[in-house]
């Protein structure tokens, strides 16, 4: 009867000798895309240290493939001063390159165009080959969840890995580290079959895990066509992709597909001594969750993307021609959408406050609605002959005890916008400011109006308080105009993209 009882006893035993912590990739798994998070499920919420290493190792050589320091701070946090030498860079930002840099051929904090090494006393990482490197978070916690950022690009197809955690990296319950060995994985032997369709999907199950790993393998300037299929999930990481030209990227629906990060100017701040986002060819920012720098002939479909920090932050930042955007939902705050080149937007919504939309660029927005909390739409800035922001059968609003306005274009250090154009045409408004503009800082500037309606009775809106610098369009008088405005090849440079 003892010898059965201890018999009984031993599956309790056994289970409880259990790792109670889930690992993705799960221990041994085989198949795994190399832009993989690690991913550690605790029974309860874990507690992330201040020291302590998290390492991968190349599981046939011994080799350190990777090394993230737990001691080093993820990211500024306090706005940076700047100094008088700080200044626009003369010579027009170079994208050009031979080969695309990585954290595996590049020393993160290499720096481009007229800027100044990115010090190495945060985390730092090569992201879509921008080599001063982005400040990142190596490990974030959500509930019981913690996600491992390795340093990008670093793991390769058809090789074996361990991972190593010291114990104090994260404190939950037993949890004691990982050792070697007890943590293996191999990626998968090659990589997509199909170079041109290509799938993401969070749980491994598409050819990469990262809408950055899918952009990552697409080359810089193809000429054909790459779809980038990204399936219902959370995907938390920066994006930028820089050069491409030509693809398609289709989410599974604005509430179901969301890129974000927590990114802004004070994270992720522009070289000391070099501006960002006043002229063509000035050097790039990296404080947008998601930017497409450089980039010609690409869609966004079905997708939000957002970042979930306030100040300067955009949720996405484009700089290139000809960029679609289909039912895409963008949370950001300051500027949260910066459009430079030439943009057009169709049944999508955008979420900010401050200057909603920024930008050098054009932008054509039909069947699209804008909600700010706090502040003006936009701070237009084209130069003539480009035209600026254009919305035709739109909604604007703002908060009931902050209403919004269309915008300013006051001078900005010196500068002021003579060419600015912002034209609203048959759009809807509600908690909006009588005024129309908070402020237009030139005469010459085009702010243009026509049949705007309160969005709660449908009836026109009063227009006798607007601004005196901006126009209201005559059904008669202004016919020709009007159509012109509602042509988006008219706004973007000759260009007539699909309407869905």
């Amino acid at each position: 009867m003892k010898f059965r009882f201890l018999l009984a006893l031993l599956p309790l035993a056994a289970a409880c000798a259990q790792d109670p912590v889930t690992y993705f990739p799960a221990k041994g798994a085989s198949g795994v895309n190399p832009d993989t998070h690690l991913v550690l499920t605790f029974p309860e919420t874990p507690v992330l240290g201040q020291s302590g290493f998290i390492r991968i190792f190349d599981a046939v050589s011994g080799e350190c493939v990777d090394s993230l320091d737990l001691s080093l701070p993820s990211g500024l946090t306090q706005s940076r001063q700047y100094g008088p030498e700080c200044d626009y860079t003369k010579v027009p930002y170079d994208y050009s390159r031979d080969f695309v840099p990585t954290n595996k051929n590049t020393l993160p904090g290499t720096p481009s165009g007229t800027a100044e090494p990115t010090p190495r006393d945060m985390q730092l990482t090569i992201i879509g080959g921008f080599t001063d490197g982005f400040r990142f978070h190596p490990v974030i916690i959500h509930d019981k969840v913690a996600t491992i950022y390795p340093h990008n690009n670093l793991l390769e197809y058809g090789h074996s890995y361990y991972v190593t955690i010291d114990p104090e990296v994260l404190a939950c319950g037993d949890f004691a580290g990982v050792k070697a060995g007890a943590w293996k994985f191999s990626t998968r032997p090659s990589g997509p079959a199909d170079a041109r369709h290509l799938t993401v999907a969070a749980d491994g199950s598409g050819d990469f895990n990262t809408v950055q790993g899918a952009l990552d393998a697409v080359p810089d300037f193809c000429k054909d066509t790459t779809w980038i299929t990204v399936a219902a999930g959370d995907y938390e990481e920066i994006v930028y992709a820089r050069n491409k030209t030509n693809v398609v990227i289709r989410g599974s629906g604005m509430d179901a597909t969301k890129v974000h990060y927590a990114n802004n100017e004070v994270f992720n701040p522009h070289p000391l001594l070099v501006k960002t986002n006043e002229w063509p060819g000035t050097f790039p920012s990296r404080r947008a969750a998601f930017a497409l720098d450089n980039c010609d002939d690409i869609v966004l479909e079905d997708i939000c993307i957002a970042t979930d920090l306030t100040g300067q932050a955009e949720g996405l930042l484009l700089h290139g021609e000809r960029i679609a955007l289909y039912r895409v939902r963008i949370i950001g705050s300051g500027d949260a959408l910066q459009a430079n080149g030439t943009v057009y937007m169709q049944d999508s919504e955008l979420i900010g406050d401050g200057d909603t939309i920024l930008g050098r660029g054009s932008l054509f927005a039909w069947h699209s609605k804008f909600y700010n909390h706090g502040g003006p739409f936009s701070w237009v800035r084209n130069v003539k002959p480009a035209h600026g922001d254009v919305f035709v059968e739109c909604h604007f609003e703002g908060l009931p005890d902050r209403p919004a306005d269309f915008g300013r274009t006051n001078t900005n250090h010196g500068t002021a916008y003579p060419d600015a154009e912002f034209v609203v045409i048959d759009c809807t408004t509600r908690h909006f400011n009588p005024q129309g503009w908070s402020s237009i800082g030139e005469k010459s500037a085009t702010m243009l109006e026509f049949r705007t309606r309160d969005a709660d009775t449908g009836a026109p809106v009063d227009v006798s308080r607007r601004h005196k610098y901006s126009r209201q369009l005559d059904a008669v008088r202004d016919a020709a105009l009007i159509e012109k405005y509602k042509n988006p090849a008219y706004v973007l440079a000759g260009w007539n993209p699909k309407q869905q």
